[in-house]
C-alpha cells in the first residue's frame, strides 16, 4: 500500500527530497504522493518534521 500525506502537511518538501522514486510533488496546500510511484519503502515519513507521510 502506498503512503498517503495527511493535512498535517506543512509544505517544507522535506518528503520530496527524500523520496527514492520522485513519487511526491507539490500539491495544493499540501504535497502528495503518487500512489503508482510509491514503494512503500517510508523515506518520507522519516524526513517529514509533522508525521505527514502515512501508510495506507
Amino acid at each position: 500500500m502506498a503512503y498517503v500525506i495527511n493535512d498535517d502537511c506543512i509544505s517544507c518538501g522535506a518528503c520530496a527530497a527524500g523520496c527514492p522514486t520522485e513519487a511526491i510533488s507539490e500539491g495544493e496546500g499540501k504535497y502528495v504522493i503518487d500512489a503508482a510511484l510509491c514503494i512503500n519503502c517510508g523515506a518520507c515519513a522519516d524526513v517529514c518534521p509533522v508525521g505527514a507521510p502515512q501508510a495506507e
